[in-house]
């Protein structure tokens, strides 16, 4: 069974529980890294964590919300390792998977219903990465951020 991490901020914490449970309606181990509707954790804190289990390896995928889904994007894009995309469309988040191999989908509640944010995540779900003539630009990407993080040639 795929295990998902997820998590949210106060903004996303609504969509967050309704989507985890759309998740465990499909049969995935959700693992949920807050936030409850009425929690302030910024969304940098969640989206960093749960990054770090994607890059870990303890989730192969992992959904993140906020109010744009943005900001969560672009924390998540800062653990090494880990692509990150904001979807709130089926073929953006279908593209994510097949042609930029993202293991993290994040969505903002202020900008997709819930039941469109399903349509979105199954998608995502439904979706591998295609390889192919895609796979040199994602090796593209790992070599840009090796080289901005120093660590080209050190594989």
């Amino acid at each position: 069974m795929t295990t998902i991490g997820i998590g949210a901020d106060d903004a996303g914490a609504p969509l967050k529980e309704h989507l985890a449970a759309y998740l465990r309606e499909l049969g995935y181990e959700v693992v949920d890294y807050g936030n409850a509707e009425g929690d302030d954790e910024d969304y940098p804190d969640v989206a960093e964590q749960v990054a770090e289990g994607v890059a870990s390896g303890a989730h192969e995928r992992a959904l993140l919300v906020c109010g744009t889904g943005l900001g969560m994007a672009i924390t998540a894009n800062k653990v090494p390792g880990v692509r990150a995309a904001t979807a709130h469309d089926a073929y953006s988040a279908e593209r994510a998977r097949k042609s930029n191999d993202a293991q993290v989908l994040t969505m903002g509640a202020r900008v997709i219903a819930p039941q469109a944010a399903e349509v979105v995540l199954q998608h995502w779900l439904d979706s591998e990465f295609a390889g192919g003539g895609s796979a040199p630009k994602v090796a593209k990407m790992n070599a840009v951020e090796a080289r901005q993080r120093g660590t080209a040639g050190n594989d």
